[in-house]
């Protein structure tokens, strides 16, 4: 059985008020989790020079935006 089946067989045990409060954990853990992924985000934004991030555009540009449909 998986983590994620394991969790859901438990929660099926709990009363509607812990049910309740088992989503509201759930959803405060997952808005934390956006919450540090938007903090790293702004902690690394800015940080490439221009020269460097006109090397990274294009780096992703000749690399990254081809699609080869016989690749598929």
């Amino acid at each position: 059985m998986s983590t994620l089946e394991a969790i859901v067989e438990d929660l099926r045990t709990l009363s509607s008020p812990k049910l309740e409060e088992a989503a509201a954990l759930i959803h405060g853990l997952r808005e934390k989790t956006r919450a540090e992924r938007l903090a790293a985000l702004e902690r690394s934004a800015g940080i490439l020079s221009d020269e460097d991030g006109a090397a990274l555009e294009r780096a992703i540009e000749e690399g990254c935006e081809k699609i080869d449909a016989r690749g598929w």
